[in-house]
């Protein structure tokens, strides 16, 4: 090999190098207390963009990490997402919550530590949301296993006429709020 040869090799050895590093550092399209779509200049490979919450309800410290669908034009309620069957309550891999003291859902106690969120969409009534101790499910609710549950609850779905392009969730005082297309479906928090 030549000096020249060699050189170029050495510059396109540093190109690459230098491209790997930045692909490292782009944006992971996370938030903190909001519920805005991600925005244009997020970089992300994901379709549904990882998203991260956290915040203080009933004065607790609360995480909350879940990827974010878009609907894009797609019919959800009973389609993508069928009723009477295990949601992961997101994409891509489980949600999952995250709290240090224990905290109370609609009147029941949740030990402190790691969940992952699922919940059961009905056509009508009260859906089923979850709290799973098997928090880290990379593929989701094809993971899923009931007898790791360690609490149930109901919350009731409202359907409003203004529809929501990217799942979010967010913290309110009385606690979590899913919203995606036309659903909103609080889960109170004590």
């Amino acid at each position: 090999m030549n000096m020249k040869t060699s050189i170029l090799a050495n510059l396109f050895f540093i190109a690459c190098f230098v491209s790997l590093i930045s692909c490292g550092e782009q944006k992971s399209g996370t938030e903190s207390n909001t519920t805005e779509a991600p925005s244009d200049d997020v970089v992300e490979s994901r379709a549904s963009p990882l998203r991260k919450v956290e915040g203080t309800i009933a004065n607790k410290q609360l995480k909350v990490q879940y990827g974010s669908p878009a609907v894009k034009g797609r019919p959800i309620w009973g389609d993508l997402v069928p009723y009477n069957e295990v949601w992961r309550t997101g994409a891509n891999e489980a949600t999952y919550l995250e709290f240090t003291e224990d905290l109370k859902f609609n009147g029941e106690i949740l030990p402190a530590g790691k969940y992952s969120l699922f919940t059961i969409p009905r056509e009508s009534g009260p859906w089923t949301v979850i709290f799973n101790s098997e928090w880290n499910l990379e593929h989701g609710h094809y993971q899923y296993k009931e007898e790791n549950d360690v609490l149930r609850i109901s919350a009731e779905p409202i359907w409003e006429e203004n529809s929501e392009e990217w799942l979010t969730i967010e913290m309110v005082p009385e606690g979590l709020v899913v919203k995606w297309e036309k659903l909103k479906l609080p889960i109170n928090i004590e």
